[in-house]
């Protein structure tokens, strides 16, 4: 199909408001608990020791995922020279990468107007302004799944296109190194081998040869190989127990037993915990699925083979996180593209509806009226558990202030949007205002509250406390504090228990008690350690922060083991 001017335009116009919405407050603000400071601090160690193939938290090595994201913001620093932009830019350019591939996919297969729809209800979604302002895997993810997504389509429904196959599966397999779940883009050629047994239209026409179809299994393996094999060489040549352990961690714990709840199955949900998580999370496109569903219903009867294809990996890819033992919100982001691409008939369809844009404007006043009130109540200082909360995290009466004064500019944005566009355009108006909220988001809102989410502050006062000559070991520490201390740190392990770490680092403190220090948090230590010798460094995500030396610690004292309820309560200070 070919593009004019006029659309490319469209897609320019799209690029610009998305890079202005995903954009905001970049540089702005460091990494905020709990992954971004681990990725960031990881890749941060990449660079810093030159060993890529094997992330290191600390002392150790972290084996909870595979290294692209850190790879690429590793890559991202050596280009731009600033950490608090390089660890968001890999999800910057995820985000306009998914965007302009919902919009060609959907162009190809409807038109152009579809596409451009198509990417604006992506864009729109409420979790993908929340997800991909952030540093996580999951944009990177739904990005190389869309991506293999996309590729796969070109063949299956716009093809053949044997390349574009291929393609698919080696960026599925490049999916599988980077959380494992990459492989769930194969599950489009599931609904495509039964439409087209069932001689459904839509797809590409008969193909043949069984060796091209092969081919993606290399394809797919050999992404994986790119990684895995210099991997597993190294570690198995190198025969220390640490490799070992990292390569059985990140194979079979951090993947097949994950999946099945063994691991991470605390986040175990009921098999209706995806329904809300559709209507909510990817809201406003949600607003089209009754309509949509009617239009897919057609399309059954007409025996569209394109709705077949995406229609039917949208339902497995939910099957899939459904029967799996650990749910989370994020996991069905990956849908939210070929989901738009599946809906953009309907949206064209629903365009100007008039009942449409009356509820998209009855939304974005309700919005800026609920803002405009909450920030309001807590100006007036009648909200007392609101501040009592702020407090614990360490914001105080006078940084709270400014915080909801640009809560504020965001309530009055949405009722500005709606007073300009009225009910005629309310599509126009709610979109307006939902990309006002993610702009006061990163400029205003986040790094007001940075020096409360972060440990900056708290690493830095640790740094005046113990001098120029001191030296400093972490106990019970997060990934944050190595992240942003301004000197080195010692650690004696990120994942041993507080109470190891504990004794040990009071053993390196004898060997030079008077330029030694401990930095714990303090629920962990407080246990051995004299409160009145202790220098308080800050707090910061609900804990207090120690600084000691020897003379603190009551001697022949020894830490309690934690029972694993109370190491998960602990962890949910971040």
């Amino acid at each position: 199909m070919n593009t004019t001017a006029a659309d490319r335009r469209a897609l320019a116009w799209l690029l610009l408001a998305a890079l202005l919405v995903l954009g905001a407050g970049i540089g702005l603000r460091d990494p905020w608990p709990s992954d971004e400071p681990r990725f960031a601090l990881v890749a941060k160690t990449m660079v810093e020791s030159g060993d890529w193939l094997f992330p290191r938290r600390g002392s150790e090595l972290y084996p909870d995922k595979p290294p692209m994201l850190m790879w690429l913001q590793a890559a991202s620093y050596l280009i731009v020279r600033e950490w608090r932009v390089a660890f968001l830019l890999p999800s910057l350019l995820a985000g306009l990468g998914t965007l302009v591939l919902v919009w060609d996919l959907a162009r190809r297969l409807w038109s152009p107007r579809a596409g451009l729809l198509a990417a604006i209800g992506v864009l729109s979604a409420l979790m993908f302004g929340f997800q991909f302002k952030r540093a996580q895997i999951d944009p990177l993810i739904t990005f190389e799944i869309t991506l293999a997504c996309y590729a796969l389509a070109r063949h299956l429904l716009l093809g053949p296109a044997w390349r574009w196959y291929w393609a698919g599966c080696f960026v599925a397999g490049l999916g599988v190194i980077t959380k494992g779940v990459g492989v769930i883009a194969l599950l489009m050629l599931l609904p495509y081998v039964l439409a087209r047994r069932a001689g459904w239209p839509g797809l590409a026409r008969k193909q043949g040869d069984g060796w091209r179809w092969a081919l993606g299994a290399p394809a797919f393996l050999g992404a994986i190989a790119l990684w895995l094999v210099p991997m597993a060489s190294v570690a198995l040549t190198r025969g220390q127990p640490e490799y070992l352990d990292y390569m059985r961690n990140i194979l079979f714990d951090q993947t097949a037993r994950r999946y099945a709840g063994q691991v991470g199955g605390h986040y175990g949900k009921g098999w209706w915990y995806f329904g809300p998580v559709l209507l909510l999370h990817f809201f406003p496109l949600s607003l089209a699925y009754v309509a949509g569903v009617r239009d897919w219903a057609a399309g059954w009867r007409e025996r569209d083979g394109r709705l077949a294809v995406l229609v039917g990996w949208c339902a497995l890819v939910l099957l899939f996180f459904t029967l799996a033992a650990g749910k989370r919100e994020v996991y069905v982001m990956p849908m939210l593209p070929m989901l738009a691409v599946a809906l953009a008939p309907t949206l064209l369809r629903l365009e100007h509806a008039a009942w449409l844009h009356r509820t998209a404007l009855a939304l974005a006043v309700g919005f800026g009226a609920v803002l405009l009130g909450l920030s309001a109540w807590a100006l007036s200082g009648r909200w007392a558990r609101l501040q009592a909360t702020m407090l614990e995290r360490g914001l105080h009466a006078d940084e709270l202030r400014p915080i909801f004064i640009w809560v504020l500019v965001a309530g009055a944005a949405f009722l500005v949007a709606a007073a300009v566009f009225r009910a005629r355009r309310g599509v126009p108006a709610l979109l307006a205002g939902l990309g006002a909220f993610w702009v006061v988001w990163g400029v205003g809102v986040a790094p007001l509250a940075n020096p409360s989410v972060t440990s900056a502050e708290v690493m830095q006062a640790a740094d005046r406390i113990a001098g120029p000559d001191g030296e400093i070991v972490m106990v019970a520490w997060k990934e944050q504090n190595l992240l942003m201390a301004p000197r080195p740190m010692h650690d004696f392990g990120f994942r041993n228990e507080p109470a190891e770490q504990f004794e040990r680092a009071v053993a390196w403190l004898r060997e030079a008690p008077e330029r030694r220090w401990i930095f714990a948090r303090h629920v962990a230590v407080q246990a051995c350690v004299d409160r009145d010798r202790v220098t308080l460094a800050g707090h910061a995500n609900r804990w207090q922060w120690w600084m000691f030396q020897l003379d603190a610690v009551r001697p022949g004292c020894r830490l309690p083991l934690r029972r694993p309820a109370e190491a998960a309560a602990d962890d949910e200070g971040d």
